[in-house]
């Protein structure tokens, strides 16, 4: 058979059948689909699958739409029916999570529960993460400082190193993240004496054509087109080399997002946090 994948603007479509918000399948489909070269997934989502009429009205689509089938199902007789209508009409049908959770089964000894949407039951983390987003908004860019020594992370940063986004992110992991600029080449003394205590502060830097770069496309956003220092390359370059020094002399890990998704960011932020905790558990217990 031909490689598909790699033919330009190949189309395929793609079913993700879900008894919960498919949240799951949609981050493993777009992670799988990039790594196909031209490849176009067509989303057919079909979301809170749980009553037989539902199910049947999923099949009818996939009928009308052959292509591939992703799914996660935790009721056995729907999983069953909708693996069979597939084996019967040969379409490619995928179980996102069996394969996981059989092993955690085997591996644990105890039996998979198969409650539905049991991972969105909002539990104590759910409501950390909730939290952790309502602390990331309430601090975002330097907001109100008396509180910065309630973060787990605080990232510090130029404007426009992705410091927003990322403590966004990284509140959808239950981390409580604030974020404070870099601005008029401040000592930031005042900004971070009360988080003296704080598990983590991270520098993100970047480098200064990029910045310049992003920094232009906002003004242009907002239709602004005077010139200014904010995207002169050279008063940039000097704005990101008195940060590195400032990370440098506080000795704070620092993170080159340059070429870094948020979501590369954040899981190397992460890393250092868990490395961090692990460091205070272990000094804490000596």
């Amino acid at each position: 058979m031909a490689d598909r994948g790699s033919q330009p603007g190949y189309f395929v479509h793609v079913h993700m059948v879900s008894d919960a918000t498919g949240e799951t399948l949609a981050g493993i489909i777009r992670a799988a689909s990039a790594q196909f070269r031209m490849l176009i997934p067509i989303e057919h989502i079909h979301v809170l699958t749980r009553s037989e009429k539902q199910l049947e009205q999923a099949l009818e689509e996939i009928g009308a739409a052959p292509g591939i089938v992703m799914y996660t199902m935790a009721n056995v007789e729907q999983r069953r029916r909708l693996v069979a209508f597939c084996e019967k009409n040969r379409f490619p049908c995928v179980d996102v999570l069996g394969p996981s959770l059989h092993t955690l089964s085997q591996y644990l000894g105890t039996p998979v529960s198969h409650e539905t949407g049991a991972q969105h039951i909002q539990d104590e983390e759910y409501h950390n993460r909730i939290n952790a987003l309502n602390f990331a908004m309430a601090q975002d860019d330097g907001l109100s400082p008396e509180r910065v020594n309630q973060a787990d992370v605080i990232l510090l940063g130029v404007s426009r190193t992705s410091k927003t986004p990322t403590c966004v992110y990284l509140a959808n992991r239950g981390i409580k993240a604030a974020n404070v600029p870099i601005v008029d080449k401040s000592d930031l003394q005042q900004s971070l004496t009360a988080a003296q205590n704080t598990p983590l502060i991270v520098g993100l830097t970047i480098s200064p054509r990029r910045l310049v770069q992003i920094r232009r496309n906002r003004l242009l956003s907002l239709n602004e087109h005077r010139p200014s220092s904010y995207i002169n390359e050279d008063a940039v370059r000097e704005e990101i080399i008195f940060a590195k020094r400032m990370f440098a002399r506080h000795n704070w890990p620092v993170i080159d997002v340059t070429r870094r998704s948020i979501e590369e960011t954040s899981a190397k932020i992460m890393s250092l946090l868990a490395a961090q905790r692990s460091e205070n558990a272990q000094s804490g217990s000596l």
